[in-house]
Parts: C-alpha cells; structure tokens; sequence
C-alpha cells in the first residue's frame, strides 16, 4: 500500500470524497519517532466535526479522529475479480431475493419489508434496494412498529464489499443504533465446472417439490423431526425454477443421507440448502448434490451460479473454495441494540 510522495504521507482526499473507496493510515501510537500505524480500505462514510468514519468489507464503521490521520487517497471503487462472471451488487441481490420470496411483504418507497413467520433472517428482513422516501431514522422507526405487529425483531439485510454496495447505509443504521447480528458471504461461480465436478451423479434424485424425506433431513427450522408449517413450504417452494435434490440414505427411517435445492433464474442458479448428514460425509455428496443440480440448471439455460454461506462456516468455505466459489461481496444483517 502505497501513501508517499517523495517520502513524504500525505492525505489526499478530502469530505467531498464521502461515498468513494479509500484507503488512509493513522497513528495509533502518537506520531513521533516510534509511531506505530494502522491501515484501514473501505468506503468513506462521513467526515464531520474532526471525525473520518469509513466502513471497510466487514461492514463495521471505523471512526478515525482527523488529527491522528497521517494518509489517505481515493482508491478504485472495487478491486478486479479474478474469476466468476461478471455481477452487479443489485443484480445479484434482486436474483437471491427471488430465490428466497417471503410470504408476506411490503413496500417503503424502494426498500421491501418482508416477513415469514420468523422462518430465517433472508425471508424476515427488509431488503432496501433504493431509497425508503423518508429520512433513514424514520424509515427504521416504520420498519420497528410494522415487524412489532407481527411478532418478530426488526432486522434490514445490507451488503458490503462490491461496487455499488451499501456501505453508507450500514454507518447510518450504525448510526441509528443498529448492530450487525450475523454476516454471510455471496459467492459467485461460471456453471459449468460446477456441473463438471468429478462426482458419481447416478444416486442424487430430482424434484420438482419437498417431501416429508427430503424435510426430514433439512435443518433450518424451529421444529426439527416434525413437519414444518406451511410458511416454511411457501418459502422452500418460492422461486422462478426451483429443484430439489436428495441422495437416499441407508437407514430404515428414510432419512437422505444428502439434500439440496436450486432455483434457476434466467442466467443464475442459486444454490441452498446443501445439507449432508454427519454420518455420510467424506463420500463426495455434498459436491454430486451441487453438481447434478448444476446439470439441470445448464439444461435451463443458465451459465452462472451462486450461493450464500455464512462467514464463519469454515467447512462449508473450504468446499466451496475448491467447487471454484469465488467472493463477490458480503451481506448483514442489522437489528435494533
């Protein structure tokens, strides 16, 4: 990271740079001989009263007091991808929520309110792709009463970490008291070698629909071991082309040893729910789930896929890392402190 000219640091940016991509060092230890620094990248978010607040890719704000700000520039606004096709942050974000479509929801200007009963953040969250047509602090004070009607904490899902993301509204939800409760990363890959990963496919079957197995082995409900409601079906179900994969297990109970589901969406297949028991992993079922629906998906016409995992899945990282998954950003979500 280079901050010098001639040697010298220098600053140079300025508070009509609020909303662009910055770099900047600061002292931490004094600024005489022996100082020590630390560097910050991410969107400059303010810059008032003395206070420089940039909001990096973990989408926690960083406030840095102006006088200990010994360097800083303007940077390009995201840096070069190295694989996976090409995506906007919207384009992506709208294809995920497609996927994933609450049973109820409601507009507030551009941003989408949903709720499902309580079934997942992603389905129980706002999704605020634009402007609510209000100041923010009054738009969350709607979003809090419209989420207390129904039984369920406020949450608003928001990303980082890509052009056109929304870091500057993670500072003003920060702001307004709101703290990050979990972060998931977006990933994104070409289709095909997903489709081509060296997996026997021949024992992952195909449905258009859930049954009572393949809901036996899904984990992402309240009530693990009894049929789930009827919002949780609504919510699996949702989706332009969805597909559900399952590998039969051994047991007498009919549990899949493997699910997975798919939706595919004009160019995208998302891939969820990719589940494996303890018991049957190390076999390669996670990847032959992934790739017998990469087929099907190919067959739809699409040539892109992507995936939301949670950021601290090592696991599920790792394998994704090795199928070709590569970072395309990061989403939040907020609730009130």
């Amino acid at each position: 990271m280079e901050f010098t000219i001639g040697g010298r640091f220098e600053v140079r940016m300025t508070a009509d740079d609020v909303g662009k991509r910055v770099s900047v060092r600061q002292a931490v230890h004094g600024g005489g001989e022996g100082a020590k620094f630390t560097d910050t990248v991410g969107v400059l978010t303010s810059w008032d009263d003395g206070v420089v607040s940039i909001t990096p890719r973990s989408g926690e704000s960083v406030r840095i007091r102006e006088s200990s700000l010994v360097a800083g520039k303007v940077v390009p606004p995201a840096p070069a991808r190295r694989r996976g096709p090409a995506a906007s942050f919207e384009e992506l974000t709208r294809a995920a929520a497609r996927a994933w479509e609450p049973v109820e929801s409601e507009a507030l200007g551009d941003w989408r309110l949903r709720a499902s009963a309580g079934f997942t953040r992603r389905a129980n969250s706002v999704l605020p792709l634009g402007d609510p047509g209000m100041p923010v602090g009054e738009a969350l004070g709607r979003v809090v009463r419209w989420y207390e009607e129904r039984g369920l904490p406020a949450y608003v899902q928001a990303g980082t970490g890509a052009e056109g993301a929304q870091e500057r509204l993670c500072a003003e939800l920060e702001d307004h008291g709101w703290r990050r409760e979990v972060t998931a990363e977006t990933r994104i890959a070409a289709l095909a070698p997903v489709a081509d990963l060296p997996a026997d496919i021949s024992g992952v079957r195909l449905a258009r629909g859930t049954d009572d197995a393949w809901l036996s082995r899904y984990q992402r409900f309240d009530t693990p071991g009894l049929r789930p409601g009827a919002h949780v079906l609504r919510v699996l179900g949702s989706g332009p082309s969805v597909w559900f994969a399952s590998v039969p297990g051994e047991s007498a109970d009919g549990v899949p040893a493997a699910i997975g589901r798919c939706v595919v969406d004009g160019r995208w297949a998302g891939f969820m729910a990719v589940e494996v028991g303890a018991e049957h992993r190390r076999r390669g079922l996670g990847t032959a789930v992934m790739a017998a629906l990469a087929r099907r998906a190919l067959d739809e016409g699409a040539s892109a896929a992507w995936l939301q995992v949670e950021a601290d899945n090592t696991p599920a990282l790792a394998m994704y890392d090795r199928m070709g998954f590569a970072a395309h950003h990061l989403y939040h979500h907020f609730r009130p402190a």
